[in-house]
Parts: structure tokens; C-alpha cells; sequence
């Protein structure tokens, strides 16, 4: 994916190692699972270090929104070559998308659905049949953005390092 740019001057690039400050795309995160948190959701990302976020973005392929210097949303992709943990994400054709976050000032600016849209476009570029997340069942509003954008309901999950019970969505691509 090239650079883009949103009608408001927001960029989106892939994620750059050896650019990209972890520790405000660990901050990012943090900030936009913050609703969640307060609702009592322990996702990963509402506690996780730097050290994990950069483990994350590296074992799959990151894409970042920026406004100016400030990393605001942020999504990463993990083809099918990575297995994950869950029936469903080991199957063959089965990518993967994570660490998806929008800072709460940007969202309902569509800035989300774009960096769904681009990792859908590269898992299908990439010949990946299924497209899988997962949420707590309890994020109401997640659940809707998703099924609003094709994804269905697949299986529950329980991770180690949630508190709440998941749901596995996955969209046909």
C-alpha cells in the first residue's frame, strides 16, 4: 500500500520499524481501548507494553494513521502463515486482523472502515479466502461496525489475556 491521504490531512502509510515511535503507537492504543477499559474490558491493548506493541506490529504487517506527527489509528494483518491461537485462525485462507485501534477523537471520521478496507485488500491481494477478528461480546457497538462491514459470527474464544469472553467474526473475501 502507497501513502494516502483523508480529505482532513490524515496519512496512512505502513508501519515503518525502524521510524515509527512505539511508545506513542503503545500510547495510541492505550487511549483509544480506554472506553473499553472503563466499561470493564481487559482487552490486551488497553495495558499491553511497549515491547508487545512492537512484537505485534512486527509479526504481522502494521498500517498507521497520522496526524501530523501524532499516530491516531492504527490496524495490523497477520496472513495466514502466522497461526494464531483459536480454531477458526488456523485454518488455511484464514488472515488475520488485530490491534486495530482509533484514537476517540478520530473515529466516526471513516478513518476505521479505511484501514479495514486496506487490510482486506491485502489479505485478498495475497489470495486469503477468510478475513477474521475478534471482540468481547459484550463491545455492542464493535460487534455492529463489524457486522455492518459483512463480518459474522463464527465461535467464542477465551484468551488468556482477556477478562471477558470473545467472539470470532469473519468475513468471505
Amino acid at each position: 500500500m502507497a501513502t494516502y491521504q483523508t480529505p482532513d490531512g490524515v496519512i496512512v502509510r505502513p508501519f515503518c520499524s525502524n521510524e515509527d515511535d512505539i511508545e506513542a503507537l503503545t500510547n495510541l492504543l492505550h487511549r483509544a481501548y480506554l472506553p473499553l477499559a472503563e466499561q470493564g474490558f481487559r482487552y490486551l491493548a488497553t495495558h499491553q507494553s511497549p515491547e508487545v506493541t512492537r512484537k505485534r506490529l512486527e509479526k504481522g504487517q502494521g498500517f498507521i494513521a497520522w496526524d501530523r506527527k501524532t499516530p491516531v489509528a492504527t490496524i495490523t494483518y497477520y496472513g495466514p502463515e502466522v497461526p494464531e491461537e483459536g480454531n477458526w485462525y488456523q485454518q488455511p485462507g484464514v488472515g488475520v486482523a488485530g490491534q486495530f485501534g482509533v484514537h476517540p477523537d478520530f473515529q466516526s471520521r471513516g478513518l476505521g472502515s479505511f484501514l479495514l478496507a486496506t487490510v482486506e485488500q491485502v489479505a485478498r491481494e495475497q489470495g486469503v479466502a477468510e478475513l477474521a477478528l475478534d471482540t468481547s461480546e459484550g463491545a455492542a457497538h464493535l460487534l455492529a461496525f463489524y457486522e455492518q462491514r459483512g463480518y459474522r459470527f463464527l465461535e467464542y474464544a477465551d484468551w488468556d489475556v482477556t477478562n471477558y469472553q470473545s467472539v470470532v467474526l469473519s468475513k468471505t473475501l
